[in-house]
């Protein structure tokens, strides 16, 4: 049954925000996926992609995605969600995918320190290029895309509520 929402998009795009305006909006519960990693790993996302390793870091991802086991929720994802198949799969089994679509200036001007946020860079690796590499992946999984530029959050939040309730 897929009566979640899943939340999608490179980090900073509003996906923990949106999520949780749109769980009281439509009265369900709100999961942010990164903070279940962080409570089952019992450590902090940096923490975890220093000690494992980017690619560690996906796998741990992908497997707490893969695990979720719910009903009536909206979900939000680590930006870097969209890099392990087996995750994603489950996600779209489960819930309706929106993509939390903003162009690459927005990003840039939104994120602070990217280390500290947790987000996964190769080394060598600009924030352009994670968003080149990203977008066409967030594209692929989504099933509904919301363009939030420029747009409050309570416009992304009913935009999001209309097109889902079209789906249903």
């Amino acid at each position: 049954m897929k009566n979640n929402i899943t939340l999608i998009g490179m980090p900073g795009s509003g996906k923990s925000t949106v999520g949780v305006v749109l769980a009281k909006r439509l009265g369900r519960r709100f999961v942010d996926s990164d903070l279940v990693i962080q409570d089952r790993h019992g450590k902090l996302l940096h923490e975890l992609i220093t000690e494992y390793g980017v690619e560690g870091f996906w796998q741990i991802e992908s497997d707490v995605n893969a695990s979720l086991d719910l009903e009536n929720s909206i979900i939000a994802t680590g930006g870097s969600a969209c890099y392990e198949p087996e995750g994603m799969q489950h996600l779209r089994e489960i819930s309706t995918v929106v993509y939390l679509k903003l162009p690459y200036e927005e990003v840039e001007k939104r994120l602070g320190d990217l280390n500290a946020r947790g987000v996964t860079l190769q080394p060598g690796q600009t924030l352009r290029d994670l968003y080149d590499e990203r977008t066409p992946l967030y594209k692929k999984y989504a099933d509904l895309i919301i363009d939030c530029s420029g747009k409050m959050l309570r416009d992304v939040v009913a935009e999001i509520a209309e097109k889902y309730k079209k789906r249903s």
